[in-house]
């Protein structure tokens, strides 16, 4: 053998494999929707001891394609679809075999537009249109619940209802239904690297919250998406144990006087933070609000209308109304804030489904006047005939 080959092989078996899995969103939703497939890599001995991140930076989770026709994305004779990674961490799951995630994008064959239903590139060309360098930061709520296979939710009884709302809310012992479940997924979500800030038992009876944030920018949409994938994961090891259960996103997921389930998103930027002048931009952003109703329900989730009632520390759908502590109003500026006169504000009109790019992009957009052609481009397809022409609200 020539110097040269004996150099080749001993290279090549000094490679170290590992398993990466693409994870993507295929349009549908984004908390059911979400595909993923692993490969594997081979990385030098110097490359191994990098974070998925320092990976991702140096380029080494290649471009890949899927078949599209098999997700309902493409139609005709060439149905690939490239995905693109953009974010990588931990796997949470697989130990045995150095595993990272990796979040990724969908684009056409030829990888050079994103594809319709690409929601990640839309909110990127939102947050990329920032000339104030507003530094906007994200804290998302997500409430879900826990259910059986055929959606009875946990601690429910196979027929009739439970005790009325009342006991549930941040409790402890025996009406805690499916706390080993929520406190696995927390540790999951930490142990993968995302910034997941707590969790606690919801009002109706197998209802959940997580708190995902603060987040910058996108981030705030890559780190809930993947801690629903998380979810779902999750539960995939749990049906191994013969408990089918599922995890439902539902904004209204038991009809009648129970708790729907919200996705409150706690916003603010480098300008309502800052101790001099804080509360006026504050204020300035949520009075933009009431001129963009038209622009922003459309992404605050399908079913919407069945949540914001007024009922249940909900305000409604079509009336856009603050204030200084209330919960009963489309946007809540803490009584913290009000003291300190900076921080930040709660949007609680979105519901828990709804899809966290558009839902941040959209924020950022009405509030601080940020320019969002495609995002607006969007609206046609999602607005739902409940809505109605909510352009007539606009003041």
């Amino acid at each position: 053998y020539s110097f040269c080959t004996l150099l080749r092989f001993f290279d090549i078996m000094a490679t170290n494999p590992i398993i990466a899995e693409y994870i993507w969103l295929s349009g549908a939703d984004t908390h059911h929707d979400i595909r993923s497939k692993a490969r594997t890599l081979y990385l030098n001995d110097e490359e191994f001891q990098l974070s998925p991140a320092e990976l991702l930076a140096k380029g080494k989770f290649p471009e890949w394609n899927f078949d599209g026709s098999s997700t309902n994305q493409a139609k005709g004779l060439n149905t690939e679809i490239a995905i693109k990674a953009v974010a990588a961490y931990p796997h949470p799951f697989e130990k045995n075999v150095r595993t990272i995630a990796v979040l990724a994008e969908c684009y056409l064959a030829d990888g050079s537009e994103p594809t319709a239903d690409n929601t990640r590139a839309v909110a990127r060309s939102v947050f990329d249109a920032d000339t104030e360098n507003s530094e906007p930061w994200f804290g998302l709520e997500q409430e879900y619940v826990l259910t059986h296979k055929e959606g009875r939710p946990l601690g429910w009884p196979e027929r009739g209802f439970p005790y009325a709302q009342g006991p549930y809310y941040c409790s402890n012992g025996p009406v805690a239904y499916g706390r080993n479940l929520v406190v696995a997924h927390y540790e999951k979500c930490i142990q993968m690297g995302l910034k997941i800030s707590g969790t606690n038992a919801e009002v109706m009876p197998g209802q959940w919250e997580y708190q995902v944030g603060p987040c910058t920018g996108i981030e705030c949409g890559d780190h809930m998406v993947l801690s629903r994938w998380v979810y779902l994961r999750l539960l995939e090891d749990v049906g191994t144990f013969g408990l089918e259960m599922d995890v439902n996103f539902e904004v209204k997921p038991v009809k009648g006087d129970w708790n729907g389930s919200g996705l409150h998103t706690n916003f603010s930027t480098r300008q309502m933070r800052d101790p001099n002048g804080g509360m006026a931009a504050i204020t300035e952003a949520v009075k933009r609000l009431e001129n963009t109703v038209h622009l922003d329900v459309p992404f605050h989730g399908q079913n919407n209308n069945e949540r914001l009632t007024g009922l249940h520390e909900t305000s409604s759908y079509s009336d856009f109304t603050w204030g200084v502590g209330t919960r009963h109003t489309s946007v809540r500026i803490g009584n913290d804030v009000a003291a300190k006169g900076y921080g930040y504000f709660e949007d609680r009109r979105p519901g828990s489904d709804a899809d966290p790019y558009l839902l941040s992009a959209s924020l950022f957009s009405s509030s601080c006047a940020i320019p969002a052609p495609k995002l607006h481009a969007l609206i046609p397809k999602y607005t739902r005939a409940w809505m109605g022409d909510l352009s007539k609200k606009a003041q």
